[in-house]
């Protein structure tokens, strides 16, 4: 899966995407799908292929993850604490029993996909360079989307 950087036919696609297993697949009413995909593995383009296939190819290499990378206790337990504001915030409801005993790469990467944040920001997550960085920044994504979501800045967009 990798998205356009625009939303034009033919738009330039971002550099990295995220190879994805599909989960479930649910047909709707209206003949579209909602299909469930789970993120396995980052990748990045090297070039994009020319076909005429109804769907865009590339030629990738695989991201290295550090498998080993963990937060920090404070570093945890402030996105903790963020993540608890922000779902306060947007009336969410979070059972954070079960949220204490997720690994960090479950946690962050989890955060990653659900978080309600535009386009930009859910590719800037996905281009993070480990998990510190990408935990770093949910932080400041849950509270710049924090504060323009309840009506301080009408229409602010992340630049």
């Amino acid at each position: 899966m990798i998205q356009p950087q625009r939303p034009e036919e033919e738009s330039p696609l971002y550099t990295v995407g995220c190879l994805g297993r599909i989960n479930d697949v649910e047909a709707l009413e209206d003949g579209r799908f909602n299909i469930v995909l789970e993120g396995e593995r980052r990748f990045r383009i090297l070039r994009e292929l020319n076909v005429t296939t109804s769907f865009r190819q590339v030629d990738a290499e695989l991201l290295d993850e550090n498998a080993d990378e963990v937060l920090a206790a404070v570093e945890r337990a402030s996105f903790e604490r963020e993540a608890m504001r922000f779902a306060d915030a947007h009336g969410y409801s979070v059972d954070w029993e079960q949220v204490a005993r997720l690994d960090d790469v479950s946690l962050i990467n989890g955060v990653s996909q659900i978080a309600p944040f535009d386009s930009a920001a859910k590719q800037a997550l996905l281009e993070a360079p480990g998990l510190i960085a990408r935990c770093e920044l949910l932080v400041q994504l849950m509270q710049f989307f924090g504060r323009t979501q309840d009506g301080d800045e009408d229409g602010a967009t992340l630049q």
